[in-house]
């Protein structure tokens, strides 16, 4: 893929369409085709290698026959490619074993995703947004496949079908492969009038097919951006300033440069860096620098400093009204909570790298990311090159979690090829990429119900505060009063019946300037966290079972209540505890476009080990593409959170990072892991997200289940095993001021220790 993006872009719309993409509300999708025939460009077609058919910006048919598809998303893990394939190939009336897939080039009027305003794989957004997009430009393709052969054969295109790519003509038996079409159908107009396939005749939707980049995976052959080798390329190792905004004061590289297999030291603002003949050479290198930092002005940023400053933000800040429905005023008695959760890391198993080679004429990147148009405008803003003359090469990635929405690494990687003559290939320390990376930021909730007598709330509040990585990252999505919508997402429209509702948030900054990032899971691992704890808060207040109780909050939401009585029926709900230090926890929620309900069974050592002993979660994600791609992307989700639940947590002490590798940034293991039970819903209902949902749902059932288990309510992240040792019953809240104002004034005074045990109480 090295034909410039301008030129590629034309190409791609040679003959063809434009597609424009509606936004996907209440996980429903809609999209229009508008056919725009634009003129050709032979040199984008002569590097293409000079495809037949390209109706639009997703097929190619080769005269030979080999039906191309390109991807508009990456793939890193979640089955996007075999699920976008799916949808193309069934509409084209091929078998999966019939395609071959390519990356697609940076192009945002092609392929950026709505949701996120951008050519970007993130946001569990990419089958939402696209997926009658793909159905159509299958669908079109078919058409002018199906008319080219009717052409030729002077017939009705209505008395011919299509079966694996071959067109035969019912009446005379004759048949053409697409590949034999495939000059002909080029010169058809493009149809504004087809019809899609009736759900009922697919083929390849909703069926379980094996993923097409799994023998690519298992046999080694799949290359992801660590394994790109390009000739003459050197391998770069690079140490960053420990502390964000310091800057490169002097380094003795004397002793670096005497190691053997070591090519130059390049130097920085912030960062140094090694070449080698090989990533050893490069790596004792960079640990054989002197360096001599300065430090700048960020050295007093700790976690425990940004934590206290978010805490009085979220008492004296001015809020921002995401939602406010109903009345407010409902007598009842108030019950209230503060939940928190931590910095943390992506840690993807493929550490950060890129492979760029600068010249005169042209800067070549081979990189995994899930934001190639944004990589080429960080080398075109480095080099000087036009955007035309930034070619990158997208490769699989070895996990993205959010971390590859960022171009900082693709930046850094050109910082260091433009000093040098030779291509470079850098990449991360495990050290490097956990230390520098651009962390999930920290959140403070504060949570709040008025009750009625049978328990039932009657009025909710609830304030976020937190810093906004949407104001960096893509300011335009910020409503216009500022809100940044994902600091709030699944708080703001719960599940339940909430007449009486009010939800802000409070914005803080980060107070050292450092960027924050999205992370798998984005603002609903926090706001599920919360919600669905502070739920069973009120069922264990209410004294009534929590699936029960759920239930009652249930009845208008039908698909939410589905879920919920899926999963309890699979679990075998009897209630939440089920033996000594053994139990259960429940969590249901509507993220991403999908319903999710998880249980989870946990037992407690009396040394306050956590064990995972089973797990069932039931989901209506609405019409299903692959049910096996659901099933490991539920499966890995709830792994991903779980381990950030139990274990993870980035803190900073003098500015600088605490955690630098698996050893003290831990992940689930194995044998840690339950026997999970995924159960899915039939629905005719557009397609919703599903990446993410596993990972916001795994913490609140988890949570809930040590409280079942040990009777200890968890609102802080990661789970402190000493409160579970110590046996304190963090369970209750007590019946404190009105809820106006949030009902947290009446402890705003008290310090620390105070103020958590006015807000937690205990029931010991």
């Amino acid at each position: 893929m090295s034909a410039p993006a301008n030129t590629r872009r034309e190409l791609l719309l040679a003959g063809g369409f434009t597609l424009a993409f509606a936004l996907v509300r209440g996980g429903r999708a809609e999209a229009m085709v508008s056919p725009i025939p634009q003129a050709g460009d032979p040199a984008a077609a002569k590097a293409d290698g000079n495809p037949a058919f390209a109706p639009n910006a997703f097929i190619r048919i080769d005269r030979t026959g080999p039906v191309r598809l390109v991807m508009a998303n990456v793939e890193m893990g979640q089955g996007i490619y075999t699920g976008e394939a799916t949808l193309l190939a069934e509409e084209l009336d091929v078998g999966l074993d019939q395609v071959t897939l390519e990356h697609a080039p940076p192009n945002d009027a092609l392929y950026a995703m709505p949701l996120l305003g951008q050519q970007a794989t993130g946001g569990s957004t990419s089958t939402r947004a696209a997926w009658k997009v793909l159905q159509q430009a299958g669908a079109v393709g078919r058409a002018m496949l199906v008319g080219a052969a009717a052409k030729r054969w002077n017939v009705d295109p209505g008395a011919c079908t299509v079966e694996r790519g071959v067109v035969t003509h019912t009446g005379s038996g004759r048949k053409a492969s697409y590949g034999e079409l495939a000059a002909d159908a080029a010169r058809q107009p493009v149809p504004t009038d087809f019809k899609l396939k009736d759900p009922k005749d697919f083929k390849l939707i909703g069926k379980p097919f094996r993923r097409l980049d799994t023998a690519g995976k298992v046999d080694g052959s799949t290359i992801y951006g660590i394994d790109v080798r390009v000739p003459g390329m050197k391998i770069a190792a690079v140490e960053i300033c420990p502390v964000w905004g310091g800057k490169l004061r002097a380094v003795d590289d004397s002793a670096a440069r005497a190691i053997p297999g070591v090519r130059d030291v390049i130097r920085m603002d912030d960062a140094v860096a090694v070449t080698g003949d090989h990533f050893w050479a490069a790596k004792k290198g960079v640990e054989a620098l002197k360096i001599d930092w300065d430090l700048g002005p960020h050295t007093d940023f700790t976690t425990d400093g940004l934590a206290k400053g978010l805490e009085a933000a979220s008492r004296s800040g001015t809020p921002i009204v995401a939602r406010a429905i109903g009345d407010q005023n409902r007598a009842g008695h108030t019950l209230e909570a503060v939940y928190q959760v931590p910095m943390l890391a992506h840690a993807p198993m493929e550490p950060l790298n890129a492979v760029v080679q600068v010249r005169p004429d042209a800067c070549e990147i081979w990189v995994g990311t899930q934001v190639p148009v944004r990589c080429v405008a960080a080398a075109a803003k480095l080099t000087g090159l036009p955007a035309e003359k930034i070619i990158v090469h997208n490769q699989y990635l070895g996990g993205g979690f959010g971390r590859r929405l960022e171009e900082d690494s693709v930046a850094r990687a050109v910082q260091i090829a433009k000093q040098v003559a030779y291509p470079v290939k850098m990449i991360f320390t495990r050290e490097q990429d956990i230390r520098h990376d651009i962390p999930r930021p920290i959140y403070f909730d504060r949570i709040a119900a008025e009750v009625d007598g049978d328990g039932y709330p009657v009025a909710w509040r609830d304030r976020v505060t937190s810093p906004s990585v949407m104001r960096r990252w893509v300011p335009q999505g910020l409503r216009k009063d500022g809100l940044d919508s994902d600091t709030v997402e699944g708080s703001a429209e719960p599940p339940y019946d909430l007449p009486n509702l009010r939800v802000e948030w409070v914005p803080h900054d980060m107070p050292n300037g450092m960027p924050i990032g999205w992370w798998r899971g984005v603002g609903p691992t926090h706001n599920l966290f919360k919600v669905e704890g502070f739920i069973d808060e009120l069922a264990h207040a209410a004294k009534k079972d929590p699936v029960a109780y759920r239930r009652h909050l249930l009845k208008t939401n039908t698909r939410a209540l589905g879920v919920l009585n899926l999963a309890a029926d699979k679990m075998g709900w009897s209630g939440p505890q089920v033996g000594p230090r053994i139990g259960r926890g429940c969590a249901v929620a509507f993220c991403f476009g999908s319903y999710v309900c998880a249980m989870t069974e946990v037992e407690v050592s009396p040394t306050g080990e956590v064990t995972l002993r089973r797990s069932v979660t039931a989901v209506d994600s609405g019409t299903v593409i692959n049910p096996n791609t659901i099933e490991a992307q539920i499966q890995g989700g709830l792994v991903f959170g779980w381990t950030a639940a139990l274990y993870s947590e980035l803190t900073y002490k003098d500015g600088a990072a605490e955690q630098g590798n698996f050893n003290d940034y831990r992940m689930m293991r194995m044998n840690e892991v339950p026997p999970l039970e995924v159960h899915l819903v039939q629905s005719a209902e557009g397609p919703g997200g599903i990446g993410e949902v596993g990972t916001a749902i795994a913490a609140p059932a988890l949570a809930n289940a040590v409280f079942a288990a040990t009777g200890v309510r968890l609102r802080r992240l990661p789970i402190d095993r000493r409160l579970l040792v110590e046996g304190r019953t963090r369970n209750s809240i007590p019946a404190v001021a009105p809820l106006a104002a949030l009902a947290l004034a009446a402890v705003a005074g008290a310090d620390a220790t105070e103020r958590d045990e006015a807000l937690v109480g205990d029931d010991a």
